[in-house]
């Protein structure tokens, strides 16, 4: 029981404030390895600061004290006993055999959200070229995708991958930056409520929905997937997962946890988010390097059928790799 409540707080304040100043200083450098004695000194100040907010739990005078009490003890909750610091801290093999997938996995219907809008996005386009093929100017803001599919393959065909042969790493930069950037803003669209997040993916959704439908049309589906596949089947999924990003964003801020303030749904939310876009990132460039050295190669230098079964394979891959991995310590509690 406190007997003299701001005496009270002016003897603890110090502690409160040397527990803060500990978390600011891991916070800035996550990489950091504590110390025993400042470990064992974090350790007795949370307890202390935990204590603390027990007792003046009960009184309703100094919310602004007991708030930020809440703060400093919910933060050091998470760096002892969370898995925030333990992600901060990962090696990079750790992040990339169990935090990524296992975020994926634990935000799967922000993903399958960004697909089903992905898809329905498609199906507008494809029928759009299918009953008025000369809204095609409109849907594809691509020059060269705006020529016909027929006269396209035969260009592409006939040039044999010379076309980009002396600049097929400036040309695989440029598709890593851009589709970055691309994915990149619709997790940043999240901010909006995640509306532009729903209209970004339902516009990609659209140009890739025209583009297959215009080839299929004109017969030219065996030139088209094996176009799209080897780097597609990477670089769409990252694209979904920009957008899954954005909609985790977009849950913090419509408060589906009601029980917490604003900025502690976005903190605690904040990892998720960086963690979906750094993998996204990641599958970006594996994509680029696809894109510019393998999938501008057409027939007759490698078999369509080679290519489309090779993004089959990819696809495969990056579908166990998520599901899959990091199952196991999953189930054996692993932090």
């Amino acid at each position: 029981m406190i007997v003299d409540l701001e005496r009270f707080i002016a003897a603890e304040r110090p502690l409160w404030d040397r527990l803060d100043a500990m978390l600011g200083a891991i916070a800035r450098d996550p990489w950091r390895r504590l110390a025993l004695d400042e470990a064992l000194e974090l350790d007795r100040l949370y307890q202390r600061a935990a204590s603390d907010l027990a007792r003046m739990a009960t009184f309703c005078a100094e919310p602004e004290t007991r708030r930020h009490l809440e703060d400093i003890v919910a933060r050091g909750y998470s760096e002892i006993h969370g898995a925030g610091a333990d992600r901060r801290r990962l090696r990079s093999a750790r992040w990339l055999l169990w935090t990524f997938p296992n975020t994926w996995r634990r935000h799967v219907g922000a993903f399958c959200f960004a697909a089903a809008l992905m898809a329905a996005g498609a199906i507008f386009g494809g029928a759009a070229i299918a009953f008025d093929p000369d809204s095609k100017p409109s849907l594809v803001g691509f020059p060269h995708l705006r020529m016909s599919p027929t006269e396209r393959v035969r260009q592409e065909e006939a040039s044999l991958g010379k076309a980009l042969r002396d600049r097929k790493a400036s040309f695989s930069g440029e598709l890593i930056v851009h589709n970055t950037q691309v994915t990149f803003l619709s997790m940043a669209l999240g901010m909006t409520w995640g509306v532009g997040t729903a209209v970004l993916m339902l516009l990609n959704g659209v140009i890739l929905g025209a583009i297959s439908v215009d080839y299929m049309l004109a017969g030219q589906s065996g030139f088209l997937f094996g176009w799209i596949l080897p780097h597609g089947a990477v670089e769409i999924p990252a694209m979904l997962l920009g957008g899954q990003a954005g909609f985790v964003l977009a849950g913090s801020l419509l408060g589906r946890d009601q029980r917490r303030r604003l900025a502690a749904r976005l903190r605690a939310a904040v990892p998720d988010v960086v963690t979906l876009s750094f993998g996204a990132a990641l599958l970006l460039v594996w994509a680029g390097i696809v894109e510019a050295f393998f999938s501008q190669y057409h027939e007759p230098v490698i078999p369509y059928a080679v290519k489309i079964a090779f993004g089959i394979v990819e696809l495969a891959a990056l579908g166990a790799y998520l599901g899959i991995s990091g199952r196991g310590q999953q189930r054996e509690g692993a932090p």
